[in-house]
């Protein structure tokens, strides 16, 4: 009797976090800042096999987070001159950061961001990347507010639609994913829909499998999600994400570290572990253009 017909191995999307906004500029060299630097680690990860790369801007001088649309500009082509076919997607977390002043709190004290909806989507509708991430929350993060109020998540979502652009539904705790529903039951966010599960974030959902399986299990039959847990957590939770179905996020952006002790020395090194974690597990790394075809997106212009 012939031997069954052995079945392909489930391509599993790794998205790449190159830089993200938080303080980590100096906690390790190998975090990217000037857009130089950004689009060189964009292109080394996803020949490591990253289909999607999650773009944030920082001040060149400062290694700050930035917003200007001119970063965000030279980043985008930098990597589409060398790299015509990875899939960008590019962050409006920006502007969401509240600090409330001790004198007093309805004022925003040295470090809010906070912006108008219409601004922090400005960059997507000039560049218009396939995708971009839409944060459906507002929580305490870490010492400070995350604001991102329904009605913003509107402007938002509108907008990055009239754009042609795919919003990456970035949940840090169950209720964002309900939020998120009501949000496409309200026509604001179209179907079929991208989420990503965000866990460990102070004070969001923990890195924990049993979190991650709870949320899972909120998001519409069939749909497509990714997870990633921060930190020390960031490869068990890829683990967890392949095994429950899902796909997958690593980079400098969540993690520092490519093992307990040891500083990762790029976002490609990430993205080779994740990798190699995928092959144990009998999956393979999406291709961007596998990719574009889970998520829907049309092929890129040539």
């Amino acid at each position: 009797m012939a031997a069954p017909p052995v079945a392909s191995k489930r391509p599993v999307v790794v998205t790449c976090a190159l830089t993200g906004g938080g303080d980590t500029v100096g906690k390790n060299p190998a975090v990217p800042v000037t857009p130089a630097e950004i689009a060189t680690s964009a292109i080394d990860a996803a020949k490591a096999g990253a289909a999607i790369v999650h773009i944030h801007v920082r001040d060149p001088a400062t290694g700050r987070p930035a917003t200007d649309l001119a970063l965000y500009r030279e980043v985008a082509e930098r990597i589409r001159e060398v790299d015509a076919d990875v899939i960008l997607n590019i962050t409006t977390g920006a502007g969401a950061r509240f600090i409330p002043s001790d004198a007093d709190p309805k004022i925003g004290a040295e470090g809010s961001t906070l912006a108008p909806p219409e601004y922090r989507v400005r960059h997507i509708e000039t560049l218009r990347p396939e995708i971009c991430t839409l944060d459906i929350t507002t929580m305490n993060f870490g010492e400070f507010v995350f604001v991102n109020t329904p009605a913003h998540l509107r402007v938002m979502g509108r907008a990055v639609a009239a754009a042609g652009v795919l919003p990456e539904l970035e949940c840090f705790d169950s209720g964002n994913i309900r939020l998120a529903l009501r949000l496409i039951e309200e026509g604001v966010l179209k179907t079929p829909a991208m989420f990503q599960i965000c866990l460990g974030v102070p004070w969001g959902a923990p890195a924990a499998p049993e979190a991650m399986m709870f949320m899972r299990d909120m998001l519409p039959e069939g749909a497509f999600w990714t997870g990633f847990g921060i930190g020390p957590a960031q490869f068990p939770m890829v683990a967890q994400a392949l095994l429950l179905g899902g796909h997958v996020r690593v980079g400098l952006e969540d993690n520092l570290h490519l093992e307990r002790g040891v500083l990762a020395p790029s976002n490609a090194a990430l993205v080779e572990k994740a990798v190699r974690i995928l092959r144990a597990l009998d999956a393979e790394p999406a291709t961007p253009a596998e990719a574009r075809h889970l998520l829907g997106l049309p092929r890129p212009a040539a």
